[in-house]
């Protein structure tokens, strides 16, 4: 019964939220960038919460005074379906996303992204995902925070997958920190290949920022794996309160 209640609000708050969406592109239209960001933060974000609330998630977010002030980049272990509402509503603000190119097909979860400046990646095409890493370094240099899960997929609460490089490359070269995020517990609430929803804790530890500036390459080409171990011990540490 949850599963089919959340499935209805889900539509029927973006229907209800047309209106809103028509403001938002009119504040686009008119230039006003500005006002145009606040009010997407603040629709999406209250999206977020009442579908992660409908859903029974109870969240503890720890760490919020390690992210610095400007512009940076989130990175994420990606347990599930619901890390994008999570990293949306449990960061400092909502931030543009890279998100695979399939939620491209959603209609009106699409709309609302692009008004969000997300950016849709197709991971099997090289010079698509090169332009789109470029995309999101360009939003980084306007001052916006993006957020990319490096894994490219969802592992469902196991063991984290391959860091890719390029994730990692627009924060090197746009100069700005990379914040790492554990995230554990969010699989439970739909498991990968399931549609059905179950309430679930979700624990969520933001650790301290780490510089991008003056790195070596050798500090480059490691830098992946680096941040790959300090997530998974992160989550480690979590699982086992």
């Amino acid at each position: 019964m949850r599963t089919i209640i959340w499935f209805i609000y889900f539509w029927l708050y973006l229907l209800l939220m047309l209106p809103e969406y028509w403001k938002v592109k009119k504040l686009e239209q008119e230039g006003k960038r500005e006002e145009h960001d606040k009010k997407v933060r603040y629709d999406v974000h209250n999206w977020a919460s009442r579908l992660l609330s409908l859903a029974g998630a109870k969240i503890e977010t720890r760490g919020k005074e390690n992210i610095p002030k400007g512009p940076v980049v989130f990175i994420g272990n990606h347990q599930g379906y619901f890390d994008i509402p999570l990293m949306i509503t449990q960061m400092d603000k909502p931030n543009p996303l890279i998100a695979k190119k399939e939620i491209q097909k959603i209609p009106m979860i699409r709309s609302w992204m692009k008004e969000l400046r997300c950016i849709f990646i197709d991971r099997q095409d090289a010079r698509q995902s090169m332009d789109c890493l470029k995309q999101a370094q360009e939003l980084l240099k306007e001052g916006y925070s993006v957020v990319i899960f490096p894994e490219g997929t969802r592992n469902n609460g196991g063991e984290l997958l391959e860091f890719k490089a390029g994730a990692i490359r627009m924060a090197t070269r746009a100069g700005v920190p990379i914040v790492p995020v554990c995230i554990e517990g969010s699989y439970r609430l739909m498991g990968k290949g399931s549609l059905w929803i179950h309430p679930a804790d979700v624990k969520i530890q933001i650790l301290p920022p780490v510089s991008t500036e003056n790195l070596s390459r050798e500090e480059i080409r490691a830098l992946p794996e680096k941040l790959r171990e300090m997530v998974a011990d992160g989550v480690n540490r979590l699982k086992q309160e």
